[in-house]
C-alpha cells in the first residue's frame, strides 16, 4: 500500500512539473511565431503610412498649382492647366484611398493574429486549470497521515504540503489570467469591428473618387469640344456663361422677394409649411463641387453658390422640402433651366440644370414630390452654356443669400 501511495505522490509531483513545462514550451514557440508575424505586419503598416505621406505631399503641390492658375487671367491654356491639375489630384485621391485600404487590411490581419494569440492563451489557461484540478483530486485521495508516513522527516512533509498549497494558489492566478485574456479579446474584437467599418467606408470613398475622376475627364473633353482649341471661342463661351449665371442669380433674388410678398398677404393654412428638415433631391451620390469650392473649375468666373450632385441625365428631382414654386424656367436651346421653391423660415431651394419641369409657378408642392428631371449633358435643354456634365446644381438660400446646402441635408 505504501508503495502505491508513494508512486501516486511521485507522479503527482513529476506530472505537475512536466505538464506545466511542456505546455509553456509549446506556448512560447507558438507565441514567438505569431509575434514575429505581427512585427512584420507592423513594418508593412509603417511602410503604407510613409507612402500616404508622400502622396499627401503631392496633393498639396497640385492644390497650390490649381490656386495659382485660378488667380491668373482666364484663358484656354489656363483653364486646361487647372483641369489637368484637378485630374492629377483626383488620381492621387484614388491612390491615397487605395493605400489606406491596404493599410486597413494589414491592421485587420494583425488584429486577427492577436485575437488568435489571445485564444491560444485562453486555451492554455483552461488546460492548466484542468490539469491542476486533476492533481488535486489525486491529492485528496491520500490522507495527511499517509503523506506523513511516506516522508523521512517533518521538513519533507511540510515541503510537500507547501507545494500543494502553491498548486492551489496557481488556480487563483489562472482565473485572474482568464479574466484578463477575456477583456483583451473583447477589446481587440471591438477594434476589429471598427476597422472593418472603416474599411467599408474607405471602399465607398474610393468609388466616389473614381466617379469624380471620370467626371473631371468628361469636363475636359466637353470643354475642348466646345471651344475646338480656339481662344476666341473660349472667351466667348466664358462671357455667355458668366452673363447666364448673373441673370439667373438676379432673377432668383427678384422672384423670391415677389413671391414672399405675395405669400405675406395670404391668410390661413397656406402660410404653414410644417417642414421637418430636408431630404436629398436626388439619390445621395458623389458631390463633384462643394459650396464655394476652392477647386471649382470656373471659380475665376463666378463663386459656386451650391453643391453639384452627380446624377445621370433625367434623374427624377424631388422637392427637398414642401413649398411654393416661385420660378420654373425651361432652358430651351441649351440655356440654363432651373426650378426655385419657397419654403418657411426664409429658406428657398434652387434645382439647376433641369432638363424637364413637371410643376408650374405658384403651385404648392410637398416634400419628396417629383418636380422635374435633372440634366447637365452638354447641348441638352437646361444644361447651360458651360456645364460640367450631368449633375444637379442644388442651392439653398436663407433670406435670399446662398448658404451651404450640406448644413440642411441629412
Amino acid at each position: 500500500m505504501k508503495k502505491i501511495i508513494s508512486l501516486i505522490l511521485i507522479l503527482f509531483i513529476v506530472t505537475g512539473v512536466n505538464i506545466e513545462t511542456s505546455f509553456f514550451a509549446w506556448g512560447q514557440t507558438s507565441a514567438e511565431l505569431i509575434n514575429r508575424e505581427i512585427k512584420e505586419l507592423n513594418e508593412d503598416i509603417d511602410g503604407q503610412r510613409d507612402k500616404i505621406k508622400n502622396i499627401q505631399k503631392k496633393q498639396e503641390e497640385y492644390s497650390e498649382a490649381i490656386k495659382k492658375a485660378q488667380s491668373e487671367k482666364s484663358s484656354l491654356n489656363n483653364q486646361l492647366a487647372i483641369m489637368d491639375n484637378r485630374l492629377a489630384k483626383a488620381q492621387l485621391d484614388i491612390e491615397i484611398v487605395e493605400e489606406r485600404i491596404s493599410r486597413s487590411e494589414l491592421e485587420i490581419k494583425k488584429t486577427d493574429l492577436e485575437i488568435s494569440n489571445q485564444n491560444k492563451e485562453l486555451e492554455k489557461e483552461k488546460s492548466h486549470i484542468s490539469n491542476v484540478f486533476k492533481l488535486i483530486q489525486k491529492k485528496d485521495q491520500v490522507t495527511a497521515l499517509e503523506i506523513l508516513l511516506l516522508n523521512n522527516s517533518l521538513a519533507d512533509f511540510l515541503s510537500q504540503v507547501r507545494y500543494l498549497e502553491d498548486i492551489n494558489e496557481s488556480i487563483g492566478e489562472s482565473i485572474d489570467n482568464l479574466e484578463k485574456i477575456k477583456r483583451n479579446l473583447e477589446k481587440e474584437k471591438k477594434e476589429l469591428d471598427e476597422k472593418n467599418v472603416q474599411l467599408a467606408s474607405l471602399k465607398k470613398e474610393l468609388l466616389e473618387n473614381r466617379n469624380k475622376l471620370a467626371a473631371e475627364k468628361e469636363n475636359k473633353t466637353y470643354l475642348l469640344d466646345q471651344v475646338n482649341r480656339s481662344e476666341g471661342e473660349f472667351q466667348k463661351l466664358l462671357s455667355q456663361a458668366k452673363k447666364e449665371q448673373e441673370d439667373a442669380s438676379a432673377e432668383i433674388a427678384s422672384m423670391e422677394k415677389l413671391v414672399r410678398a405675395k405669400l405675406a398677404k395670404l391668410e390661413g393654412d397656406e402660410l404653414s409649411f410644417n417642414d421637418s428638415g430636408m431630404i436629398w433631391p436626388v439619390p445621395k451620390n458623389t458631390i463633384t463641387a462643394y459650396f464655394h469650392d476652392p477647386d471649382y473649375p470656373f471659380r475665376n468666373i463666378f463663386e459656386h453658390p451650391a453643391i453639384d450632385i452627380r446624377a445621370g441625365q433625367e434623374t427624377p428631382l424631388k422637392a427637398a422640402a414642401s413649398g411654393y414654386v416661385a420660378r420654373a424656367k425651361y432652358g430651351s436651346g441649351g440655356s440654363y433651366g432651373y426650378i426655385m421653391l419657397i419654403h418657411g423660415d426664409g429658406v428657398s431651394t434652387v434645382y439647376g440644370h433641369a432638363s424637364k419641369i413637371f410643376v408650374a409657378e405658384d403651385e404648392y408642392v410637398t416634400q419628396g414630390q417629383i418636380i422635374g428631371l435633372s440634366g447637365g449633358l452638354p447641348g441638352t435643354p437646361g444644361a447651360g452654356r458651360l456645364t460640367t456634365g450631368p449633375h444637379l446644381h442644388f442651392e439653398v438660400r436663407l433670406n435670399g443669400i446662398p448658404v451651404d446646402p450640406l448644413s440642411y441635408l441629412p
